[in-house]
């Protein structure tokens, strides 16, 4: 099984250039994202920081189970809704 880790050459956040749409961070997918998984890694972050990975509406479940079943899950939520929260 191959795995769900984001594509090196993908974006690490949700946060993207203005020239690039943000991409989907399943290995090998560059569909468009739409979904924001907002986790982290309690043995290394502190429990209010966050990592996003992004996702297409085809790999959102599947990247959300990997990172569920590791506990490290914390927010699913649109990429709309991810940047009209983000404070400047």
């Amino acid at each position: 099984m191959n795995s769900p880790e984001p594509d090196s050459a993908g974006p690490d956040s949700a946060s993207a250039s203005a020239a690039v749409a943000p991409v989907c961070s399943a290995k090998g997918c560059r569909a468009d994202a739409v979904w924001v998984l907002a986790w982290n890694n309690p043995k290394l972050h502190t429990p209010e920081r966050r990592k996003t990975w992004l996702a297409c509406d085809d790999h959102r479940e599947h990247l959300s189970s990997f990172l569920g079943v590791r506990g490290f899950l914390k927010d699913v939520v649109t990429l709309a809704e991810w940047e009209s929260d983000e404070r400047p």
